[in-house]
């Protein structure tokens, strides 16, 4: 089962954003996650703006410069999917967003697989019903998927596999942060290099999700 058309899922958001005063409106898209999209590099240091929400701010104004748009931050630090819908409704919807992005997935590996699954449905559905759109990302990866001595490093592939069904099932959009890290390391860019920290991304990290986010806005 396929997850969301590329093509087509946000052609609706992509028409509102390419409007020009006095017929546009002021676009809300939220980041809802852990720490990632957060902000945190290392730890407690949050180095807000070379994480995804505002670099990815930073590129669709330059793709849609008459657009009026607001990216907003509703992550926690050390949150998991669990926690993060029962504040859904509260702390997202409350904006009247146009599209919620989901991130949680390093964060749900320890936890029980059927909640992770019902949480993430849980957002999901809460989105829909008011005509939300919604991304999932897989999870950025952390220096334990190639330390053969961890296995969160398998794990975190295996979540990235859980939020990739999601997405096949309720055919919303996927930005594959996990497979764009893999596809880097795998073209010999150090790992190294995109990590802040031994969990969090730096802006080379955050820059591979940025990209996978923004090629589901059609020019």
């Amino acid at each position: 089962m396929p997850i969301a058309d590329k093509k087509t899922y946000l052609a609706g958001l992509v028409n509102l954003l390419r409007k020009q005063w006095p017929n546009n409106k002021t676009i809300n898209i939220i980041c809802h996650g852990h720490s990632v999209p957060a902000g945190y590099f290392a730890t407690p240091y949050v180095d807000t703006f070379n994480s995804y929400p505002h670099l990815l701010h930073i590129k669709l104004k330059e793709r849609f410069p008459f657009a009026v748009i607001n990216v907003i931050v509703t992550a926690i630090g050390g949150e998991n999917s669990i926690q993060g819908a029962k504040r859904f409704t509260g702390d997202v919807l409350c904006h009247k967003p146009e599209l919620v992005l989901i991130d949680y997935g390093l964060n749900d590996r320890t936890t029980d697989e059927g909640f992770v699954y019902t949480a993430w449905k849980n957002m999901i559905n809460q989105a829909k019903e008011k005509d939300v759109r919604i991304i999932l990302l897989t999870p950025t990866w952390d220096f334990s998927v190639v330390d053969k001595k961890q296995e969160n490093g398998r794990y975190l592939e295996y979540q990235a596999e859980i939020i990739k069904k999601i997405a096949s099932e309720e055919k919303t959009g996927l930005a594959d942060s996990y497979l764009a890290f893999k596809n880097a390391v795998k073209s010999k860019v150090p790992l190294e290099s995109l990590m802040s920290w031994k969990n969090h991304p730096s802006r080379e990290g955050h820059n591979l999700v940025v990209s996978e986010i923004l090629s589901w806005f059609p020019f």
